[in-house]
C-alpha cells in the first residue's frame, strides 16, 4: 500500500512557538513511518515557510540564521498573501484552489517561475498543523487550507477562530447554557483612553482575585492574577502587549480558596468522545506559562479524584462545549472547580492543545485507553473524513 503523505506542520509566528517545536518533535518521533510519509514543515518567528532540512534545523534550534532564500507572504516577489511553500530552496509560492487531489500547486502570471516553482511542489494527502496561538489556532491556517483544498487535522475555519477568541468563546458557551465564570471584556484602545472607568467596571462586576488573559493567546502567555486595583493595572498592561482584546475573569474560589483545574480531551468529528478527566495541580498560584513548561514541581492527576456523576458531568459538558465552537477532531476542554462548594464551570476550549507525549490532550488519551501513536493515527484519520465529508458540499446550482 502507498503511504499517506503527512506535512507536519509547525513553528509559526506566535508566542506559542517554542510550545509547538516541542509538539511537533513528538509527532515526528511517535508517527507510525510504516504507514506514513512525513514532510516536516517548519514556519519561523517572522513568518518564513521551510522545509527540508531547514525544517529540521528550526525544529532542533539549530537554524542561526534565515535563509536569504524563502519568500514570505507581502514580500514583493509574492503575488498573494495567501502564500504556501514548494521543496527545494524552500521558494513561497501561493496556491491555486483545486478540485482534486491535496497538493499545494502554485499558480503565478510568470510562466518560468510557474515551472519551475511545480517542479518542487509538494503534494501531500493531509496537513497536521502542530501550531499553537495566534496565525496556527486561529483560523488562518486553517483558511489557508480550505483554500488550497488539503486535508487537515483539526477544527475548521470557525471553530478554530471561536476556540481561540476568549470572548466570543464565552458567549457561544453562554449561549448553549453552558456554566461560565463572570468576566468582563475590554478594549485596549479604551484601556489606553478611560483607565479609571474600566477599573470601576471591572470592580462594579467581578470581585476580586481576577485573572487577566490576552483574548487571542494560549499556553498562559500574557495570563496574570490580580488580588486588588494595585495589581489590577499592570496585569491589564500586560495581557493588553498581546491582544487588543482583554478577558478579566472572576477568580473561582474567592480569596480563600485556589480552584481546581480540571481538563477533558475530546476526539472526534460529528460523534465526538470524552476521555477520563485529569487534573492540574500547579506548582504556583496557578497553571501559567512557566508553570506548564519552565518549572518543576507541578503535577498532573489521572484519573481526576471526582466523583463518578461529577466525571460524567464534565464529559458531558466537554463534549457540549465542542459542539459550541463547532469544533472537529481535537479539543482539550478546561474546567474550574470550586473546592468548596464542588461548583464546575466551563473554562474554555483549546482547539490545538500542547501535543507533546507528556502535554495533558495525549496523556489523558492514553489514560483512556488509547496510545500516543494510535492517537495520532486516528487525528489523521479525522482530517481525511471531515474532508471527505466537505467534498459532498455543492458550491454552485
Amino acid at each position: 500500500m502507498k503511504k499517506l503523505r503527512v506535512g507536519i506542520l509547525f513553528g509559526g509566528r506566535s508566542g506559542e512557538h517554542e510550545v509547538s517545536l516541542l509538539s511537533a518533535a513528538s509527532v515526528l518521533k511517535a508517527i507510525d513511518k510504516n504507514k506514513f510519509e512525513v514532510v516536516p514543515i517548519g514556519i519561523t518567528k517572522q513568518g518564513r515557510w521551510l522545509t527540508s532540512s531547514d525544517a529540521e534545523k528550526l525544529l532542533r534550534g539549530e537554524l542561526a540564521r534565515e535563509s536569504s532564500s524563502p519568500l514570505r507572504a507581502g514580500d514583493p516577489e509574492a503575488t498573494t498573501a495567501a502564500a504556501i511553500l514548494a521543496s527545494g530552496e524552500a521558494a513561497v509560492v501561493p496556491p491555486e484552489p483545486k478540485q482534486s487531489g491535496g497538493s499545494m500547486v502554485p499558480f503565478q502570471s510568470d510562466a518560468a517561475l510557474l515551472r519551475r516553482a511545480s517542479d518542487r511542489a509538494i503534494n501531500v494527502d493531509i496537513i497536521f498543523p502542530v501550531l499553537h496561538g495566534t496565525f496556527g489556532e486561529d483560523g488562518t491556517i486553517q483558511g489557508l487550507l480550505e483554500l488550497a483544498d488539503i486535508a487537515y487535522v483539526g477544527a475548521g475555519v470557525l471553530g478554530s477562530s471561536a476556540g481561540m477568541d476568549k470572548d466570543i468563546m464565552k458567549s457561544l458557551f453562554k449561549a448553549a447554557g453552558l456554566p461560565i465564570v463572570k468576566h468582563v471584556t475590554v478594549l485596549r484602545s479604551d484601556w489606553k483612553d478611560k483607565p479609571k472607568q474600566l477599573e470601576k467596571l471591572v470592580e462594579k462586576s467581578l470581585r476580586y482575585p481576577v485573572f487577566v488573559k490576552p483574548a487571542n493567546l494560549g499556553s498562559s502567555v500574557g495570563i496574570s492574577k490580580a488580588h486588588d486595583r494595585k495589581e489590577l493595572g499592570p496585569a491589564i498592561e500586560e495581557a493588553a502587549k498581546f491582544d487588543r482584546k482583554i478577558v478579566i475573569e472572576e477568580g473561582v474560589g474567592g480569596k480563600k480558596n485556589k480552584a481546581r483545574e480540571i481538563e477533558v480531551s475530546v476526539l472526534g468529528n460529528d460523534k465526538p468522545q470524552a476521555s477520563v478527566p485529569g487534573e492540574i495541580v500547579p506548582c504556583k498560584e496557578f497553571y501559567d506559562y512557566n508553570a506548564k513548561y519552565l518549572d518543576e514541581g507541578s503535577e498532573l492527576v489521572i484519573p481526576a479524584k471526582l466523583t463518578k456523576p461529577e466525571t460524567r458531568k464534565i464529559q458531558e459538558l466537554a463534549v457540549r462545549a465542542f459542539q459550541a465552537v463547532d469544533g472537529s477532531g481535537l479539543s482539550r476542554v478546561d474546567f474550574l472547580m470550586d473546592p468548596k462548594t464542588r461548583k464546575i464551570y466551563l473554562n474554555e476550549i483549546n482547539t490545538m492543545p500542547g501535543f507533546t507525549s507528556i502535554s495533558m490532550y495525549p496523556k489523558l488519551w492514553a489514560a483512556s485507553g488509547l496510545p500516543y501513536p494510535d492517537l495520532i493515527e486516528r487525528l489523521i484519520q479525522l482530517g481525511l473524513e471531515r474532508h471527505s465529508d466537505k467534498k459532498k458540499n455543492q458550491y454552485s446550482r
